[in-house]
């Protein structure tokens, strides 16, 4: 019966979005406003641990998880694991605020970071599937905002762009957003900005740039880009806590303050202002959702030959990660907002953020359908380990020492 009921209110959703594109939007989409108050959390996550099943063992990874989020470094955590295209794990460790201690729960909403890349490239590649947007076509052509040294904007493609191939120095002009600069002008000014390699023909990662999508897709989409990504993503796949801007984080009635140590830091608006690189929140069911939606589980949402087009590598990246982490990865690629990488001879799919306060993670094995998301309402980038033990864990290594943590 529940399948029943989420299906006809997804119908509803998608109906009421067609409606809307064949009318005049209004300025903040009424669709997404009404349908978040219809779609309901489902009671049954597997959030106790009777309910933990699989290879993996996650008795272990729990008492990991906990004892990481006791660190003086860390306030909150949150993790989600679907294992063999099911989810199998959710779980909420720490607090949301240091000087209140109130407790992270599955319902607290987090920062994606860049992890928000992945949602333009899929949407990129969703429009490009029905024509609607050319992903061969130069940047230029869309009049945006963007302008590269020696007009390289009528050079690159759009695919070029969302793979990072602009040439610019890596996050170019990011230190003018974090002053309050006005994005748009910005990508303007970015004609004089210093190259790392000619456009086009290395990756080199970028915020501002990248940030040009939201531009094109509204442009194609004839409406906002919060709210095509609202009406085509988010609402089908029931992710009623996943938005953009400031407003939905702070608006959230359950939201984990940012932290650096033991200090809660102040918000800034930065990154929120370049939403195709660094707009969402969400709570971390929604993560598993979209997690498991890119996995290829929801073809109803996002067919396999629209991810396809998203994740395949379209060029070559250095390492990624630092330390021992990035000695572990090789044969890294980005393609559409998404990276790759081999991990113990794997190959896994995913892409990880940061901005002040917040780190966020998504990585899956495509072979086994197995992925983990994680956010942590701190700058400590030691969990970016989380996702590495899991697969560990599901691979039955007995080596695995990423969560064993020296004082």
């Amino acid at each position: 019966m529940r399948r029943i009921i989420i299906s006809l209110i997804t119908a509803s959703a998608l109906g009421l979005a067609s409606w809307y594109t064949l009318n005049p939007a209004p300025a903040t989409s009424q669709v997404a406003a009404v349908l978040r108050k219809l779609v309901k959390t489902p009671p049954n996550l597997p959030d106790q641990p009777d309910e933990w099943r699989g290879r993996i063992d996650y008795g272990k990874l729990d008492q990991q998880f906990a004892a990481l989020t006791r660190r003086s470094e860390m306030a909150g955590l949150a993790v989600a694991i679907v294992e063999d295209g099911e989810l199998r794990f959710v779980h909420s460790y720490g607090v949301v605020d240091r000087s209140t201690d109130v407790p992270v729960t599955n319902n607290t909403v987090f920062r994606w970071a860049s992890v928000s890349k992945t949602v333009a490239g899929t949407l990129a590649a969703s429009m490009a599937s029905e024509g609607a947007v050319d992903l061969n076509k130069p940047v230029s052509s869309w009049h945006s905002s963007l302008r590269l040294p020696d007009g390289a904007e009528s050079r690159i493609s759009f695919a070029q762009l969302l793979a990072q191939q602009t040439g610019l120095t890596k996050n170019a002009y990011d230190e003018r957003l974090e002053d309050g600069q006005d994005p748009r002008v910005i990508r303007a000014s970015l004609a004089e900005a210093p190259l790392q390699c000619t456009p086009g023909t290395c990756h080199t990662y970028q915020n501002l740039a990248f940030d040009t999508a939201s531009e094109i897709l509204a442009k194609a989409g004839k409406r906002s880009y919060p709210d095509l990504v609202s009406e085509r993503f988010f609402l089908p796949l029931g992710m009623t806590s996943a938005n953009y801007g400031m407003a939905g984080l702070t608006g959230a009635k359950d939201w984990a303050r940012p932290h650096s140590g033991r200090s809660v830091r102040t918000l800034k608006e930065s990154y929120w202002r370049v939403p195709a690189a660094a707009g969402v929140e969400s709570n971390i069911v929604d993560f598993s959702r979209w997690l498991q939606a890119t996995m290829g589980e929801r073809p109803d949402v996002l067919p396999a030959s629209t991810l396809r087009l998203a994740q395949a590598p379209r060029v070559n990246t250095a390492r990624i990660y630092g330390g021992e982490l990035r000695q572990a990865n090789s044969d890294t690629h980005y393609g559409l907002g998404w990276r790759s990488f081999t991990y113990d001879g794997r190959q896994f799919i995913g892409h990880s953020g940061a901005v002040d306060g917040y780190r966020a993670t998504l990585i899956f094995e495509p072979a086994t359908r197995t992925g983990v998301v994680a956010m942590w309402n701190s700058n400590w980038g030691t969990p970016f380990r989380i996702p590495f033990a899991v697969f560990d864990s599901y691979h039955q290594r007995t080596d695995s020492r990423w969560l064993e943590l020296n004082d």
